[in-house]
């Protein structure tokens, strides 16, 4: 259904009055389709086939993001991590390829490009989060050149297998930035994995391995840190904590940091590098950080449990833009999307009792080629493995846990993720 609207009635400030709004209406409307977007409607749909939902969603492609890291290690082709995002998303969704500009909570009201709005009864917003290349100067015209790269990066990632491949002496870095970030642990894999290969290749001894981290730990959840230091000393990696990358000149192979002291001053320090593996700092989008769904850091505010907004009852969020403390992971939106979609049915009034998400996220630590860290916890850092400890213990490194990242999750995402298909994701009612 559509209708024309003066602007002025809905509250649309940087509308004039004589303006008008084009507006079409659905009971259910899903602001992205990255891997939590997706996978809220197609569980949505298993549970109801009549539902009429729209997903607004402005990219060509879907990418299978976790992949990346297995890219830049030459273990999986970029092509592979990449679908049109028409064989991705259900058929039964009104998909509106457009981007979202404002929200209008008070009136129900998504605010598109183009004097465009789309009325909701129940809103669920999934935008993802935005890699914030140009936060550190010199680094968006570096990359993909001088040795500069990032597997944060679809079209990035094979340059940094190359580089990994390429380099056979010098300075390696690798950076991450201050949390949160989308996985992680990723800035680690790529160390690990690039490690490994000039290991195994008889180069790693001329090669300086060195780690920045803005924060003050190796990895957040303790119990895996153990694991991880038998690496970083067989790989000889300096750790340094603290060290925030500040900018970068690609032409002269400097990276300067900000390095926080004990005393809590700050000083700069310059590092000579023929590679450097670069995560950039990250935030909500622009769209999210000034709308009224905005918490005071920018990240949507909804009650870690229900996934609900704290403020606008007919508005839920999940994956990378909601202000909840998990991990920002591929695995967690697997366990939120049938959350949400649930609570969305019971909001209908076509389910009973609320689910709760639990703050489940995963991180497979990538430690060797053949060997992984599976990292699994819950809000708090409290350790929650799924598989018995004598078939995978998430506190070694195992190669089961390989096989299940390699061979058996990217056909578990497509094929069962995005389809609606809950295994091991059943959500936890709450009578």
């Amino acid at each position: 259904m559509e209708l024309n609207t003066p602007a002025v009635a809905l509250g649309v400030a940087s509308q004039t009055a004589h303006d008008t709004l084009k507006i079409s209406t659905h009971d259910i409307v899903i602001v992205g389709a990255g891997s939590a977007g997706t996978s809220v409607a197609a569980s949505l749909l298993a549970r109801d086939r009549s539902l009429d939902i729209a997903v607004i969603e402005p990219a060509d492609a879907h990418y299978y993001q976790p992949g990346w890291t297995m890219v830049g290690a030459g273990v999986f082709n970029a092509e592979s991590t990449v679908r049109d995002m028409h064989r991705v998303l259900p058929r039964q969704l009104n998909w509106i390829k457009a981007s979202v500009t404002a929200f209008d909570p008070d009136n129900d009201l998504v605010i598109l490009e183009g004097q465009r709005a789309i009325k909701y009864r129940q809103l669920v917003v999934c935008p993802g989060l935005k890699l914030d290349w140009d936060a550190i100067p010199g680094l968006s015209e570096s990359l993909g050149r001088n040795g500069v790269t990032s597997n944060y990066r679809y079209d990035l990632a094979p340059y940094t297998w190359q580089l990994v491949r390429e380099l056979k002496s010098g300075r390696a870095l690798f950076t991450q930035p201050p949390m949160p970030i989308k996985c992680a642990g990723a800035p680690q894999k790529a160390m690990y994995l690039s490690s490994d290969h000039w290991q195994r290749t008889g180069h790693l001894g001329r090669i300086d391995v060195q780690f920045f981290n803005a924060g003050d730990a190796l990895f957040g959840v303790a119990a895996y840190v153990p694991a991880l230091m038998e690496y970083i000393k067989r790989y000889d990696i300096g750790l340094n904590f603290r060290f925030n990358l500040y900018a970068i000149d690609g032409q002269r192979k400097l990276a300067t940091f900000n390095h926080k002291l004990d005393d809590g001053t700050t000083e700069t320090v310059t590092r000579e590098f023929d590679m450097i593996h670069v995560v950039p700092p990250q935030k909500a989008p622009d769209f999210i950080r000034n709308s009224p769904l905005a918490d005071r850091a920018g990240w949507i505010d909804v009650d870690p449990g229900t996934l609900r907004h704290r403020n606008y009852s007919n508005i839920f969020a999940l994956g990378d833009a909601a202000n909840t403390t998990n991990a920002k992971t591929a695995a967690a939106a697997r366990k939120q999307a049938p959350v949400v979609a649930h609570n969305l049915l019971v909001a209908l009034g076509k389910a009973e009792n609320r689910a709760e998400y639990n703050g489940y996220g995963s991180c497979p630590l990538t430690v060797e080629r053949g060997r992984i860290v599976l990292a699994e916890f819950l809000y708090g850092g409290k350790v929650a493995p799924t598989f018995p400890k004598w078939l995978i213990d998430g506190q070694r490194p195992s190669r089961l846990a390989w096989l299940l990242k390699e061979r058996i999750l990217p056909p578990l995402y497509w094929n069962a993720m995005l389809k609606g298909q809950e295994w091991l994701a059943k959500p936890k009612l709450i009578r």
